[in-house]
């Protein structure tokens, strides 16, 4: 299968390409490489597989029509895994209207080009954030979404409405999978577990959002790449799947368990709750599993494990 993996040297994306390969598969990473976290990790990301006869990295935005036409006029692509986003919900509070930009206009680009190429397969890259603050545990895919907390997760789910009108439309397949906080080697920078290891590695204090009581599911990266690549080859009409672990751990223990792994004591810094956090994620992966055979395997105890062993070896600190 010829691929597209928009955001393709980021985090999943590049963990995806690689998974893609190894299935045989051609691959082409598109990327723009932006500042929202050092760029020069997101290229060392895809280095390795730089040598790869079926792969190719195209330094390109997806707000770029004309670029994304040129793409598409070069390769008879048949399935499209959608990861690029502007992502986060703090910082989407800050900047809005870039969030709007980058995660509606550049879906809706792809989303013309994949209709007008008549694409067989769209997998979108949703979002768990869409759940807000739900209070039915765990969320199910059947669960009202319709009052957002921040933009990032409005984005999210504008994005999820817009690709079923063109499922609708057009009749192009397309599934929507919702990422409950996705963590492994590789991991962005900002992302809490990836920050957490650094702060307490270092010696530095910890911010701890409220009373460290909030909760979230955590979803290994080799269980998120297995879930990506079972909706790619069951994609057809319109779905929505939830994709996590389907367990929770709170947030003062999760920061324990890291401290625990690294063999240092963690110094917390208490700070008010932030706008846009939720105080829950919980995956109901009961869909997931009929229809698609997923089954997460990794708890957070063996994932923080390996993240943290990653860490000591990608930072020379064994």
């Amino acid at each position: 299968m010829h691929c597209l993996v928009t955001g393709g040297a980021g985090f999943i994306g590049s963990h995806l390409c690689e998974y893609l390969l190894a299935q045989k598969h051609t691959v082409v990473a598109l990327d723009n490489f932006n500042d929202y976290y050092d760029p020069r990790l997101k290229r060392r990301n895809v280095e390795s597989l730089l040598p790869r006869e079926n792969f190719k990295v195209v330094e390109a935005d997806i707000l770029d029509v004309t670029r994304l036409q040129e793409l598409f006029g070069a390769h008879n692509f048949e399935a499209i895994i959608h990861l690029a986003a502007r992502a986060g919900v703090r910082p989407s509070i800050a900047q809005p209207l870039l969030y709007e930009q980058v995660n509606i206009q550049g879906t809706m680009n792809l989303l013309e080009v994949a209709r007008r190429h008549k694409i067989s397969k769209f997998i979108f890259g949703s979002t768990s954030s869409v759940y807000g603050e739900n209070r039915k545990l765990p969320f199910s895919e059947d669960d009202p979404v319709d009052n957002p907390i921040s933009p990032y997760a409005a984005t999210k789910k504008a994005c999820e409405l817009i690709c079923y009108t063109y499922h609708h439309l057009y009749a192009l397949p397309v599934s929507c999978l919702r990422f409950f906080t996705v963590y492994g080697p590789r991991q962005r920078p900002d992302m809490a577990i990836h920050k957490f290891t650094r702060l307490i590695a270092a010696g530095q204090k910890v911010p701890m959002f409220g009373d460290g009581s909030t909760k979230r599911d955590y979803t290994f990266i080799t269980d998120i790449i297995d879930g990506v690549y079972r909706a790619l080859e069951r994609c057809s009409s319109y779905h929505i799947y939830n994709l996590g672990e389907s367990r929770t751990i709170e947030l003062r223990a999760l920061i324990d368990l890291i401290a625990k792994n690294l063999g240092k004591e963690a110094r917390i810094e208490r700070l008010p709750i932030q706008p846009g956090d939720v105080p829950m994620t919980y995956a109901d992966v009961s869909r997931a599993q009929r229809e698609l055979g997923y089954q997460p395997r990794i708890n957070i105890e063996e994932g923080v494990h390996y993240f943290v062993e990653w860490f000591k070896e990608a930072h020379r600190l064994r």
